[in-house]
């Protein structure tokens, strides 16, 4: 039986996405549409119209929300959340990376594509995401997604992720804070970036812009927490990816350090540490229910 919270939080949840998708889904695709490069858009709209839960752009359209701002604020934060979010993946998937022959039940991109035109869509799509952040005229906004997009956030991250995997492999151990490291810029910066974003865009003071960073640090810990837990229990069918992938890479997780109960408690307790951010907003209750909908997802 699903415990009432965890239902409450779940119907939250839909309504959010029934509310926010028809706005956001769009304005995803449309500089998709002409130009001269339309393979390469076309790959680009592969992508991009495989789905998925939107996780990024939803935070920081309720983040804006929480601060009593509006959604067309927030807007052009969101989009360009979702395309970095989206090339990332892209890129995350190629041999070189992860290596990777399904993302959200379908071929990845590169399997469709080609190499070199999935690196050059995600390569698209990182610019395009510059481009209409920089159109809002926030240069506080562009240079937030940057730092969390960049070398001192995701990608180095990713790179640091890649490096623990060649000191596993030559027997090297490395333990919890270099885990926390990796996880806190590869997953949690954009993470956190998202409800940051959404805050800066819907008018958030100081005070709330600092709420929204520490729920956006504690949310991200538990997202990849959640990932790592699926990764080691469900199976492709369910996770729309290759199951297991983590173990057979070498790549250190939260349940290969603490064990699955150990890794279930470190996500509530990340869980409990987002929500406790949060009253002192205007308008919380979505992203109280999104923060336990993370921590519970199956997929």
């Amino acid at each position: 039986m699903i415990p009432p919270e965890a239902a409450k939080a779940s119907d939250q949840v839909r309504a959010d996405l029934d509310r926010l998708l028809p706005v956001l889904e769009p304005r995803l695709l449309t500089p998709f549409r002409l130009g001269e490069a339309m393979r390469l858009a076309e790959g680009m709209r592969y992508s991009l119209e495989a789905g998925g839960k939107r996780v990024r752009p939803v935070l920081c359209l309720l983040a804006a929300e929480s601060v009593g701002g509006g959604l067309e604020s927030a807007l052009p934060g969101a989009i360009a959340l979702e395309y970095v979010h989206t090339y990332s993946l892209i890129h995350d998937d190629l041999p070189a990376m992860d290596d990777d022959d399904l993302r959200r039940g379908r071929p990845t991109n590169h399997k469709v594509y080609g190499e070199g035109h999935a690196i050059l869509a995600g390569d698209g799509l990182l610019t395009e995401a510059f481009a209409v952040l920089a159109a809002s005229g926030r240069a506080d906004a562009v240079a937030l997604l940057a730092e969390a997009a960049g070398w001192r956030g995701m990608v180095g991250g990713q790179a640091l992720d890649l490096e623990g995997e060649a000191l596993t492999a030559s027997g090297t151990d490395f333990g919890w804070e270099h885990l926390q490291t990796i996880h806190r810029l590869k997953t949690g910066a954009l993470l956190r970036a998202s409800v940051e974003l959404g805050g800066l865009l819907g008018g958030a003071d100081s005070i709330q812009q600092a709420s929204l960073r520490a729920y956006g640090e504690a949310i991200g810990l538990a997202f990849q927490i959640q990932d790592d837990i699926l990764d080691a229990t469900s199976d492709a069918a369910t996770l729309g990816k290759r199951a297991g992938k983590d173990q057979g890479r070498g790549k250190i997780t939260y349940p290969s350090l603490l064990g699955l109960d150990g890794a279930r408690r470190a996500l509530q307790e990340a869980t409990e540490r987002a929500l406790c951010h949060l009253p002192s907003l205007p308008n919380p209750s979505s992203l109280q229910a999104w923060a336990r909908y993370l921590a519970e997802r199956i997929a």
